[in-house]
């Protein structure tokens, strides 16, 4: 039987596998993007059961070169532009790396101090950053919190809101009548499956149309609807405005939607997902008018700011009105800290018990980069958007189809939708880059995301060169 790894033996294995991780990050240029071997190829080459007897980490390593590498999609190479980008870094992995190290499960204060008050400080220091409503910070009536995900952050939002919407009642009696949640057509999926998970089902969304040229949810819209629905006994509960929708990148009128929100007493949510880390450069905070309004906001680390997965901050303005709906204390989590009242839970802020401490990797990145080097990686993402788009618009065969302020382009064959999505799948094919597709208007696009910290302009020329030539060639075969 194999015996548990001791601290020597954990030692050189560890140097091994970092050594490994710095091989593959410096090799990642040269790899193809995505594997076209067909679905089924790892499961094939892996045995059929688990080892009898325990193996060494090498063995562990070769076959992670062998079998793994050659059939992922690597997210961290310079052309991968497919989605948003998951984002890592040296420093964010380190920190991970003593966080497993470390194994402190953190639902507590009193199961691990300093993890809850690191949490705290940092989630601080971020709405600093981004220059938040001061109702936000800790040392005013809201606080910060990590979330795995804008997932969970917008279903603890509607959960929250659902408690203020029944005045109590939800705790106790459950959805007991129609409530309703409000987002625009390009509003993310989490906010449906937030609407089922909570028992309000898919009828429980109701869609606001968007602005057709800038793809933002009209106040106008939203007014309608609200008024609509109390006409008919349903209780509005909350709005969930995007800033940066998955689609385009579209940005939600905030100040004209969170004086609707405080006229009406609903809950506002700001979805920030992807754009909200570019508020770390002061000329991109336009996109955070009128988040004074805002319940609830949240942004993902792990996307753009060289975080990784998984790591959203989520911020409330009122922290006792969460605690008061989502906590529940059983008597062996009953500890003296909490019942003095002078110190946070975090247990009490998000849906699961447990927690694992996520602050340490951001603590890292935040140490490493600074506030300057953020600030750069953001501007670098635009910079190279831009510079895509100029040569999309220099070229009469394509055309750019909806504004991008941050390192989304969308862009697409004026040839028509079936020319587009042969030009995606055919420069996709070719394992030199990864982009994906939308719709905008009804109308099919691709999208080009940057974000990886190793994409360059060189990278950015080489992919646009490819879709020029892979169009060259289609608009040749196609007839007429």
């Amino acid at each position: 039987m194999a015996e548990h790894m001791d601290p020597e033996e954990f030692r050189r294995a560890g140097y091994a596998v970092v050594d490994w991780i710095a091989d593959y990050w410096a090799t990642l240029g040269q790899r193809p993007v995505t594997t076209t071997d067909p679905p089924g190829t790892v499961t094939a080459s892996l045995p059929a059961g688990p080892p009898e007897h325990g193996e060494p980490v090498a063995a562990v390593l070769a076959d992670l070169d062998d079998l793994i590498a050659p059939q992922l999609t690597h997210w961290q190479h310079p052309a991968f532009f497919g989605y948003f980008p998951a984002n890592t870094s040296g420093p964010s992995v380190l920190g991970d790396l003593v966080s497993s190290g470390l194994g402190v499960q953190g639902m507590l204060w009193a199961t691990g101090p300093a993890g809850t008050e690191l949490e705290t400080v940092l989630l601080d220091w971020l709405a600093e950053l981004m220059d938040l409503p001061e109702r936000f910070r800790s040392t005013s009536s809201g606080g910060g919190v990590i979330q795995d995900s804008a997932s969970s952050a917008t279903l603890v939002a509607t959960l929250v809101a659902l408690h203020r919407a029944s005045g109590g009642r939800w705790r106790t009696a459950g959805v007991d009548r129609r409530y309703r949640v409000y987002a625009s057509t390009q509003g993310h999926s989490s906010i449906e499956k937030a609407a089922r998970i909570t028992g309000l089902g898919t009828d429980g969304l109701r869609p606001v149309e968007v602005d057709p040229d800038t793809q933002a949810m009209c106040p106008r819209a939203l007014r309608a609807a609200i008024a609509d629905d109390l006409a008919d006994g349903i209780v509005p509960a909350i709005v969930v405005a995007t800033v940066g929708t998955t689609s385009t990148t579209a940005v939600d009128p905030l100040p004209e939607i969170g004086a609707i929100c405080a006229e009406y007493g609903v809950w506002l949510h700001v979805d920030a997902a992807y754009a909200g880390a570019a508020a770390v450069c002061p000329e991109l905070r336009w996109t955070h008018t009128g988040l004074r309004y805002a319940d609830s906001y949240c942004f993902d680390p792990h996307k753009w700011l060289l975080t990784g997965f998984d790591c959203d901050a989520f911020w409330v303005a009122d922290a006792a009105e969460l605690v008061e709906a989502l906590t529940v204390l059983p008597e062996y989590l009953r500890n003296a800290a909490s019942e003095s009242g002078a110190v946070i839970d975090y247990r009490d802020w998000q849906v699961p018990l447990g927690r694992r401490l996520r602050a340490l990797k951001l603590w890292f990145v935040l140490r490493w980069y600074g506030a300057a080097g953020l600030r750069a990686h953001v501007r670098s993402g635009v910079a190279l958007a831009d510079r895509f788009a100029t040569r999309v618009r220099a070229d009469d065969r394509f055309e750019v189809v909806a504004p991008h302020p941050f390192a989304l382009v969308c862009f697409r064959l004026v040839a028509g939708d079936g020319a587009s999505a042969e030009l995606l799948a055919r420069v996709n094919a070719t394992g030199r880059t990864y982009l994906t597709h939308t719709r905008v208007a009804g109308r099919y696009a691709l999208r080009l995301a940057v974000g990886s910290p190793q994409t360059t302009s060189a990278h950015v020329d080489q992919v646009w060169q490819l879709l020029a030539t892979t169009a060259t060639d289609l608009l040749a075969d196609r007839p007429g």
